[in-house]
């Protein structure tokens, strides 16, 4: 048996929450393989929306296991958040939720030394979530950080020691917090994930190919914001392409089968950094509030702008993927005028189709135009029922890409999710 990835091929938020929920009756499990409560991953089915952070989208599917993966950073306290916002809406998930003792652990330091990183930077901010992301990783790479198998083994020793350590950092800002706040909860966040089911994830999943199991590896964020091959640095601090989930998920390369990139009808951006086709007029405040475009996690507005094919050609290219999904296709209803960028211009002048080593904000988009459609599609249920001019659309979008849109989503719900023939 074989893995299959699913990733965001944008700058994240491109419905990867959504289409897991729907993939995940064909698979008997769900990971995640990287990043952390960064990520908002929104699920709407039976009039019910639940946003999820940490754990996996297959989560509500009482029969699939689901797998934090060792790749990933967990919030002890923003975990057991979770955890409680899922009893008090009737779910109790301790059952198929299971945890990799390798997965790092985010400690209050880590979301002080976030914040105050972050001020210091003043215009040159990269925008993070204050999540203690970066800080995390940082303490991974460098190999100080504690893991969830650390909490059963001397925990408040070890903690203390890192705690200390991040303190002697923090001096080195001008930056004013209280501990004491920050840590309130961690406790009992620890107590929480020491109530689930802790494993030795890569055994796990490797046993569950062994057993002829079908596997579906939910990624974080997007592939622009990989630390490697997004655009640095407005980044995250985890690798969200599709090897990621190999070393994520310790599972090898040969393992991987289909590859699912998502991506939206246009594109959104949420924080700093160059966004190419960004719109500031008042077709990018449409897009917004026609696609209700504001952070899952953070409740910012996104910016938004027309789908850049530079970019999605190097995201199909970095993932190797074998199968497109588009999300969103009902937002652009009502444009006259779609468009879409085929090219950049850089500040040289030089015209080129390849995603650059360093995207800066004087990039310049050249587009090409396509004719719009007014049809509603939240109600469409075939793509017989498509209007011709988003079947057209979705044909050049395959010929550019050179892959095809097997899922095309019309709304947010569940059903609203059109399987091409």
């Amino acid at each position: 048996m074989k893995v299959d990835v699913l990733l965001g091929l944008q700058w994240g938020d491109e419905g990867k929450g959504k289409v897991v929920d729907v993939l995940t009756p064909q698979y008997d499990v769900i990971t995640r393989f990287q990043g952390g409560p960064n990520a908002g991953h929104t699920l709407e089915f039976d009039n019910f929306k639940h946003v999820l952070h940490n754990i996996p989208s297959g989560i509500f599917h009482n029969d699939k296991a689901n797998i934090v993966g060792n790749g990933v950073v967990l919030d002890p306290i923003t975990f057991k958040h979770e955890i409680d916002s899922l009893k008090e809406k009737g779910f109790d998930i301790t059952k198929n939720l299971y945890i990799s003792k390798k997965a790092h652990l985010i400690l209050p330091t880590h979301r002080i030394l976030d914040a105050a990183s972050e001020a210091s930077k003043g215009k040159t901010k990269i925008g993070s979530t204050l999540k203690g992301i970066g800080p995390t990783y940082m303490d991974k790479t460098g190999r100080n950080g504690l893991r969830v198998g650390d909490i059963l083994h001397n925990f408040e020793e070890k903690y203390a020691a890192l705690k200390e350590k991040h303190v002697k950092m923090l001096e080195m800002y001008d930056f004013e917090y209280n501990i004491e706040e920050f840590e309130k909860g961690l406790t009992e966040g620890i107590e929480t994930l020491k109530g689930c089911i802790i494993i030795d994830s890569e055994h796990e999943i490797n046993k569950h190919l062994k057993a002829g199991k079908t596997i579906l590896a939910e990624g974080a964020q997007g592939t622009l914001l990989d630390i490697d091959f997004g655009s640095y640095p407005f980044v995250t601090s985890s690798n969200t392409i599709c090897a990621g989930a190999c070393t994520g998920m310790g599972v090898a390369p040969n393992k991987i089968g289909e590859v699912y990139g998502i991506f939206k009808a246009y594109c959104t951006r949420v924080g700093s950094g160059p966004f190419p086709t960004e719109l500031f007029d008042e077709t990018g405040e449409e897009l917004r509030k026609a696609g209700h475009e504001f952070g899952a996690t953070t409740g910012r507005p996104r910016r938004c702008g027309w789908v850049d094919l530079v970019a999605l050609k190097y995201s199909v290219m970095i993932n190797g993927v074998t199968q497109l999904i588009m999300t969103k296709g009902d937002v652009l209803s009502g444009f006259e005028t779609i468009k879409a960028a085929t090219a950049y211009k850089l500040p040289d002048g030089t015209i080129t189709e390849e995603f650059p080593f360093e995207l800066t904000d004087d990039v310049e988009p050249i587009y090409k135009e396509i004719k719009g459609w007014k049809e509603d599609l939240t109600g469409v249920k075939s793509e017989d029922e498509f209007p011709q001019e988003l079947s057209d659309y979705i044909a050049y979008l395959e010929k550019e890409l050179e892959v095809p849109i097997t899922i095309v989503s019309v709304g947010p719900d569940r059903e609203q999710t059109i399987v091409r023939k």
